[in-house]
């Protein structure tokens, strides 16, 4: 879910970085939700280790076939013969990702979808929140007359109309979606619609009556909103991330809980069309999982100068909807003594407090699978463990339903690599070279560890750590488009000039982290990556200047053994 609903950083086995809970009740038997910052990135980096190359076997014709048919004692005896070599359950983007990439290798693929092509991405997150946001990032340019005077622009009376915007939120989901429809359909994938769960060994169950069996199965089931005890929500005046990028409304005054970056994006959306917003931490600081120093500039730029005013170190231990001409209520609690502190009233309540797995009935226990609050667990390449810690065999988990890093694009990464093994190729997946980014204005983005995190493994291994930083003031482009304010920061090995995390807030952010998130995948050290060319004027030399400006003790003409 990246952008507004696309999961966070989160890494197993260290896994539980949580999000700012609204309740302190909210710890109980439902899942529990994880960050959609940009915290609990790995502080380990991931150990390769060898996979057996497998081989594609033959399958037969497929066949469908009425479950009341199967008998159940034979559920734990694996098929013989299989419908497809591969099912995926779960139509998101981990899983079209996957489905497209298994076509390409030759594999006959099917994939299952209970609710609509694209999951909470395309529909309900990624999507439909760039177009809020372009809006957004259109009307606060339009509304900075400050900005327009200094580039010689004169500009009067902005205005939206509100379902015109939501329109092209929906138009743009909508679109998308037809996109993946039809590119499933031209590859040859059979889309099956209906709830997928595993009846057993290499068999799936989908809709009401249906079994197909697979030699290899992928979970992708992805994740829903978490919405804490005490917190009713009624679509309406309190709603989560799924109902506001409908913006049925526009509130005067809507509170937002949790401070990462659903509800940074959403706050910079409200404010563009002329809300006031108030956020509610739980934790002492706002955005606690970015790099603190990214964080403090953050608050300087997107919250200090806005309509926007916080409390943090508290709980909304309750949520009452407005009703009866009453406003929202919202009863607060001191996180650290539990005590209550006070009550607002406000038009309208966002809760942002993170993402839930969504693996209620798949039938894992069918072959001995207990999830770990609610997500599914797997090893390095996405095997799925069973309650004894063993590999289940041909079942692999990806995107948001494990838990390790809950991004759209992450999901997408993990499915091509468990391809790439079911067609004889050993590979695991970086997550430290995955990107994030929050689409504010200006944007934020981000590619390994934060520098506490750094500092936290280079004291466990026993070597030192530098940063470099790099301002937008001096870049060209950036001062031709009036939007110098911004920071690049690079936090490396001086000794062997590995690349351990870039942060950058800035114009176009979202863009500028691949370079770097390149370089971690590929192990280019910084003594390499500064001798890189990039065109002048652009903003890519905000990075140019970064890598120049770091200081590796070693001979940069010299390859460093990894």
């Amino acid at each position: 879910m990246q952008s507004l609903i696309s999961t966070s950083p989160i890494f197993a086995p260290n896994r539980r970085s949580f999000e700012s809970y609204a309740s302190p009740t909210a710890l109980p038997s439902s899942p529990t939700p994880f960050s959609l910052r940009f915290c609990g990135l790995r502080r380990e980096v991931l150990r390769l280790s060898q996979l057996k190359h497998r081989v594609i076997g033959t399958t037969s014709k497929k066949t469908r076939f009425n479950v009341s048919s199967a008998s159940p004692d034979g559920n734990g005896s694996p098929p013989t013969t299989f419908d497809y070599d591969l099912v995926i359950i779960g139509a998101g983007v981990g899983g079209h990702g996957a489905a497209l990439h298994a076509v390409e290798k030759g594999l006959k693929t099917a994939i299952i979808e209970g609710d609509v092509i694209g999951g909470t991405c395309v529909n309900r997150g990624c999507v439909p929140s760039k177009a809020l946001l372009a809006v957004s990032g259109r009307m606060r340019e339009l509304q900075d007359e400050h900005h327009m005077k200094a580039l010689g622009l004169q500009v009067s009376g902005a205005g939206y109309n509100r379902q015109a915007v939501a329109d092209h939120a929906s138009n743009l989901a909508s679109k998308i979606r037809n996109n993946l429809i039809n590119s499933l359909k031209a590859l040859g994938v059979d889309i099956l619609t209906g709830f997928g769960s595993i009846l057993g060994p290499q068999k799936v169950k989908y809709g009401l009556d249906n079994l197909i069996t697979a030699k290899d199965i992928i979970i992708a089931t992805g994740s829903v909103p978490f919405v804490p005890k005490g917190i009713e929500v009624d679509g309406k005046t309190v709603v989560t991330s799924d109902h506001a990028l409908k913006l049925e409304f526009v509130p005067e005054w809507i509170a937002i809980v949790g401070s990462g970056y659903i509800g940074l994006e959403f706050s910079d959306v409200y404010t563009a069309l002329g809300s006031e917003v108030t956020f509610i931490e739980a934790l002492d600081q706002l955005m606690p999982g970015f790099d603190p120093e990214i964080g403090k500039l953050a608050q300087r730029v997107l919250i200090n100068p806005r309509k926007i005013d916080y409390h943090t170190g508290v709980f909304a231990t309750k949520i009452t909807p407005a009703k009866d001409g009453k406003p929202v209520i919202i009863e607060l609690t001191d996180a650290k003594t539990k005590e209550p502190k006070e009550t607002l009233e406000v038009d309208a309540a966002l809760i942002a407090t993170g993402r839930a797995p969504f693996t209620k009935g798949l039938g894992l226990e069918n072959i001995n699978v207990e999830t770990q609050r609610g997500f599914v667990p797997v090893d390095e390449r996405m095997r799925v463990m069973d309650a004894k810690g063993n590999t289940v065999p041909h079942l692999y988990c990806i995107g948001d339903a494990n838990g390790k890093l809950m991004l759209a694009h992450a999901a997408s990464a993990q499915g091509i690599s468990v391809v790439e093994q079911l067609t004889g190729k050993d590979h695991v997946l970086n997550h430290l070279s995955v990107p994030a980014a929050c689409f504010t204005h200006p944007e934020i983005s981000m590619v390994g560890l934060t520098e506490p995190q750094a500092k936290e493994k280079a004291k466990k291994e026993k070597f030192k750590i530098s940063v470099a930083k790099t301002s937008f003031k001096a870049n060209t482009k950036a001062l031709a488009e009036n939007e110098g304010e911004g920071l690049a920061k690079l936090i490396y090995r001086p000794d062997t000039g590995e690349i351990l995390g870039v942060h950058i807030l800035g114009m176009h952010a979202a863009d500028l982290i691949h370079e770097a998130s390149n370089a971690i995948a590929l192990g280019t050290r910084v003594q390499d990556i500064k001798f890189a060319v990039h065109a002048h004027p652009t903003l890519s030399e905000v990075l140019d200047e970064l890598f120049k400006s770091a200081h590796v003790n070693v001979d940069e003409h010299k390859p460093v053994a990894v």
